[in-house]
């Protein structure tokens, strides 16, 4: 195993034109927790997280992805990171220094070679958090991003090289060839992915559940109350979790899952899954078939925010 000087993923940061309709989505319907609020601006967290939060919704007057967070082990570890970013020829949004956000820290924010702005940070404050209970349908925490890029190959190299992320599993097809590679941070199978897409944007924002009664209360909750649903419930083969995609009221897709694979890095060697193969995209057969109008839907809107910092 290698040092990596990036322990996890923190939070997703979205901007959007109807910030009243997107933030009632987040915190009614999918079951998130409103911890600091100003005009036009609000921080949702897990439940069952320790992180100060894990969305974070800005009123825009466009749709973009404002940035992708994740946490570092010391001030070394950012000041490092940064160092070596900056010999690399990666544009700094920002040196490190004070966090401005809830829990404050200490940490930078870059570009990354797709034009997303990445944040990395330690010593946040951790949020009192507590045990989901038995039977609870809310998230526990954010458990993974997955990223479209049109250059993947590119993407997942700057990620390896860059960032010190290794590769668990590929999905590829002999008529496509690779479609997704899932990245990890740590022992968990994948804390990101990159999806070849048609343009930068954000495939989908993934929420681990108490378990597989939680996730399927919550899968149902939403599916009863008329939320769009575009994939599910099923299982991966690639990860071993659930799932269940729902569009959020911009188009974003957002995923209920569970039971993400943790991985002994010492003796992992990663899998190529032919996707063609049902068993792969869903190992249970209880999900809707993935075809065209499915992926279409992750391919998201172009996002508005690549080389162009958030203002928060």
């Amino acid at each position: 195993m290698t040092d990596r000087l990036i322990t996890h993923l923190r939070h997703v940061d979205l901007a959007v034109p109807d910030f009243q309709r997107q933030r009632d989505f987040y915190v009614d319907m999918w079951g998130l927790t409103p911890v600091h609020e100003e005009k036009g601006l609000v921080f949702l967290a897990a439940e069952g997280s320790p992180e100060q939060y894990v969305v974070r919704i800005r009123t825009d007057e466009q749709k973009r992805l404002d940035l992708v967070s994740f946490g570092a082990g010391s001030r070394e570890d950012v000041d490092a990171l940064a160092e070596r970013l900056g010999r690399k020829g990666v544009k700094l949004v920002s040196e490190p220094d004070v966090v401005q956000t809830p829990g404050g820290g200490y940490g930078f924010r870059f570009f990354d070679i797709d034009g997303r702005t990445v944040e990395v940070s330690c010593e946040v404050e951790v949020r009192k958090h507590r045990k989901v209970e038995e039977g609870e349908s809310v998230p526990v925490k954010l458990s993974h991003v997955v990223l479209n890029s049109p250059s993947p190959e590119r993407t997942v190299a700057f990620y390896d090289e860059a960032l010190d992320f290794k590769l668990s599993d590929t999905l590829t097809s002999k008529h496509m060839g690779d479609v997704m590679w899932f990245l990890r941070c740590n022992p968990q199978h994948h804390s990101i992915a990159i999806a070849r897409g048609p343009h930068v944007s954000l495939h989908h924002a993934s929420f681990e559940m108490r378990g597989i009664d939680e996730y399927m209360r919550g899968s149902g909750r939403l599916m009863r109350a008329g939320i769009t649903k575009v994939w599910g419930p099923g299982r991966h083969m690639a990860g071993n979790n659930t799932f269940t995609y729902f569009l959020d009221p911009h188009g974003n897709t957002v995923e209920y899952t569970t039971e993400l694979e943790e991985l002994d890095e010492d003796t992992w060697h990663p899998h190529l899954y032919d996707f063609s193969k049902p068993e792969v995209t869903d190992v249970w057969g209880t999900a809707n078939p993935m075809n065209e109008l499915v992926a279409k839907e992750s391919f998201n809107d172009p996002d508005n925010g690549v080389f162009v910092a958030p203002p928060v």
